[in-house]
């Protein structure tokens, strides 16, 4: 059971938080005044999830944000989609 409850943990830090670090550098946000910080940790989840359910771009999740954020096109089939 113990092992179990450790393998669950771990696959949820690989697979939401070590990508928000990576793809969003959620790390080294230097936001901590006031409701900012859930804000936009609230509003890195939704995006995550919208490029993650986006199966039109072959890539890593940092390359869909980036090409979200060159390709207006791109953002809205991202968004809207």
């Amino acid at each position: 059971k113990f092992g179990e409850a450790v393998r669950n943990h771990w696959g949820i830090e690989n697979s939401v938080h070590w990508v928000l670090d990576i793809a969003f550098r959620e790390d080294e946000s230097r936001i901590r005044a006031g409701h900012a910080p859930e804000n936009l940790a609230a509003l890195r989840h939704i995006a995550l999830n919208l490029l993650k359910k986006d199966k039109s771009f072959k890539g890593s999740i940092k390359t869909k944000r980036l090409n979200a954020a060159m390709d207006v096109e791109y953002l809205q089939e991202v968004v809207f989609s």
